[in-house]
């Protein structure tokens, strides 16, 4: 029994990125009366919200807070997963960060020109694990905000298997799996190559291995190239 406390108390911690107290966090708690759900209701419920609400967008660096994920209003694969824990673990959800990477080839489309030649060949990724139902559940399915993701399938709507490109790599592209159901949800996790493992957040993950960019090249991206990004991004979003 002690050690479930302990790794209750371990996943369900607030740490600097996972800054869950901040009172931006606290307020859309309580604007959305998530605490009155069940725990699969209260899951579903912070998994749509980063999904479709936090549109899919680049942010500043992987390890900004949740809060200024929140306030950003759009995120990746990595800004997202910290808001989706830091809500998640508001809410008494206890959850773990994975570290991976993937194959910068799945950013194609998205990533465009000069820049998708200058990103390394693998870039890291990362998912929520959160525990439910006795065991650990895998939520990558909101990276991509549903209104990009079906501009994305209208754009290539000849395409009926796999898709790999735009912040896409599935086997399965009109119908991947992205819904909460209480299973794993997935969008780009046929493009993993390396798996770093579990760590208790994602500062410890950020310690150990970095993020995707320094120096110069953080520069750039920070000033200059994800805005472009962005707003290449919202092109293909407003179907243009």
């Amino acid at each position: 029994m002690q050690t479930e406390t302990v790794q209750q108390q371990q996943y369900l911690a607030t740490t600097a990125i996972l800054n869950y107290q901040d009172e931006s966090i606290q307020a859309l708690i309580r604007s959305k009366d998530w605490k009155s759900l069940s725990d699969y209701e209260r899951i579903g419920a912070v998994y749509n919200f980063v999904r479709d609400e936090i549109a899919f967008g680049y942010n500043a660096s992987d390890a900004i807070p949740a809060s200024e994920v929140l306030r950003d209003g759009y995120g990746q694969c990595n800004t997202k997963t910290t808001l989706c824990m830091a809500l998640l673990r508001a809410l008494g959800i206890p959850t773990r960060f994975r570290g991976l990477t993937i194959h910068k080839q799945l950013q194609k489309g998205a990533v465009t020109g000069l820049w998708y030649q200058m990103a390394p060949a693998e870039i890291i990724h990362s998912w929520a694990e959160v525990w439910y139902d006795g065991r650990w559940i895998y939520l990558e399915g909101f990276i991509l905000d549903m209104p990009y993701l079906s501009a994305l399938q209208q754009k290539f709507a000849n395409c009926n298997g796999s898709f790999c490109g735009y912040g896409v790599d599935t086997d399965n592209f009109k119908n991947p799996p992205v819904n909460w159901r209480g299973e794993d949800t997935y969008i780009q996790h046929k493009g993993i190559v390396r798996d770093f493992g579990v760590f208790d957040s994602p500062d410890d993950f950020y310690t150990k291995h970095g993020t995707n960019f320094r120096g110069l090249r953080k520069f750039m991206f920070t000033s200059i190239i994800r805005h472009l990004m962005n707003r290449n991004v919202a092109r293909i979003r407003s179907k243009k």
